[in-house]
């Protein structure tokens, strides 16, 4: 990532400087940026002669793992850096350690910034950036502190709920409607013509097309279903229970990520459910495949809507407590091009927040709501056809939750509240009186 950035600075007209401590990567760098165009990039081995290498107010971007190294790299820099000098941190981090940094650096007459995936001087950064022709670089200043790192690990949160979607509304039309990966591909193909055209859409539709150079058949098919992460889907799980904001599409993508990682037990868990009868696939059903398609298409927009606003509303709650006062606009507009949840969609999301700054979710904005009324009836038709067949869906069933429990003016919530006030004491509030109160519930049932 760091290599394609400097080649990506340099192809830009930037001169640039470049280190790692792993010599081999400085050399393989310098020698790719000789073929790709003889780019001004130029590396160095140790790090005292990179630093002194810059053009001072010197400006340093890291891209280096999280945590711990990040420390280490600043360590090692900062000894040969001068006052006015800027650190730069493009990796994604813990937004508090960002933070610590900035107050650190400051102590020392250094600058520190940490940006979420990319960083430079400004005027590096809009030739960098990725362009959309209506709204420009996508790139802004987020925000003070650790306001960016915080913004770019919501976007990986959403970015895993909008993963979980699409994977869901593969198997479905897989192990459902018997769609071949050929039919897979013209499926989403074509969707990435309409409203979910974006990023993720289109590098899904080309994976289905791609055969296996090791053997038969088609690479997708002989991929573990055994899923990686590092660490920022859990960051963002954590953060909206500590902010007490419903994130249950992107939670359920990472229980999800979790669930695939015990490949070992799921396949010992399929013998004995198969050994007593319960196959992989509970029904095996004729389908219409245009109609089966049409659902899960609409399934899935609707499903997206909700795991966008859920990300959107975790960024707000941090925003108001961090009093960072953060443009959900803006920050729907910068993600417009270049990064993986761009989608074209989130130029309406944009309008939705630039026609009410304090819309409180995206699901009561009149547009996206009409669409998701339109669309609810094959969101349930999917997910119910799921259940019955034996299929997990856990992003779009939960996506579904969320909704049908923020559309009504009553939940069974009440007598959640009665239980706690039964057991522990823990009052309650009445929706005819103001005030707090508490019953002696055991008392009374036992008269």
């Amino acid at each position: 990532m760091g290599q394609n950035l400097a080649l990506n600075i340099a192809e830009k007209g930037f001169p640039i400087s470049v280190y790692n401590r792993t010599t081999s990567k400085v050399d393989e760098t310098v020698e790719r940026a000789k073929r790709e165009g003889d780019l001004p990039v130029y590396g160095f081995h140790d790090p005292e002669s990179f630093v002194q290498s810059i053009q001072k107010p010197r400006v340093i971007i890291m891209l280096v793992k999280a945590g711990a190294p990040v420390d280490q790299t600043i360590k090692t820099l900062s000894g040969y850096m001068e006052r006015g000098d800027c650190i730069i941190n493009g990796g994604n981090e813990w937004y508090e350690n960002t933070e610590r940094r900035e107050k650190e650096m400051s102590g020392l007459g250094l600058l520190y910034l940490g940006m979420g995936v990319s960083g430079g001087e400004e005027d590096i950064l809009l030739k960098v950036a990725a362009q959309v022709p209506d709204s420009g670089p996508c790139v802004t200043y987020i925000g003070k502190g650790g306001s960016g790192n915080f913004v770019k690990m919501v976007h990986n949160g959403i970015e895993y709920g909008d993963m979980q979607l699409i994977a869901e509304a593969y198997d479905v039309l897989k192990s459902v409607g018997k769609l071949s990966n050929e039919e897979l591909r013209s499926v989403f193909s074509q969707w990435n013509k309409g409203e979910l055209l974006s990023f993720l859409i289109e590098i899904t539709a080309d994976i289905f097309g791609i055969k296996d150079d090791r053997g038969e058949g088609y690479l997708v098919d002989k991929v573990l279903d055994k899923t990686g992460m590092k660490g920022t889907g859990k960051w963002t799980v954590q953060q909206a229970a500590e902010l007490s904001v419903a994130a249950p599409t992107i939670a359920a993508s990472l229980d999800s990520r979790f669930l695939s990682g015990l490949k070992e037990e799921r396949v010992k868990a399929a013998k004995v459910f198969k050994s007593g009868g319960f196959g992989d696939i509970l029904t095996d059903q004729t389908m219409d495949k245009a109609k089966l398609i049409d659902n899960v298409r609409q399934a899935l927009y609707a499903s997206k809507i909700c795991s966008y606003a859920q990300g959107m509303n975790l960024i707000r709650a941090k925003s108001m407590e961090k009093v960072w006062d953060l443009k959900l606009g803006e920050l729907a507009r910068i993600w417009k091009g270049g990064c993986i949840i761009r989608a074209i969609f989130l130029d309406r999301i944009k309008k939705a927040y630039d026609r009410n700054p304090d819309l409180a979710n995206l699901l009561v904005d009149p547009e996206f709501a009409k669409e998701i009324i339109d669309r609810q009836s094959a969101w349930r038709r999917v997910v119910c056809l799921a259940i019955n067949s034996g299929i997990s869906t856990p992003g779009m069933s939960s996506s579904l939750a969320y909704f049908d429990t923020y559309r009504r003016e009553r939940l069974p919530a009440n007598l959640v509240q009665s239980q706690r006030d039964y057991f522990g004491a823990h009052t309650y509030e009445r929706v005819d009186t103001e005030g707090s109160f508490h019953t002696e519930w055991f008392k009374l049932a036992k008269l």
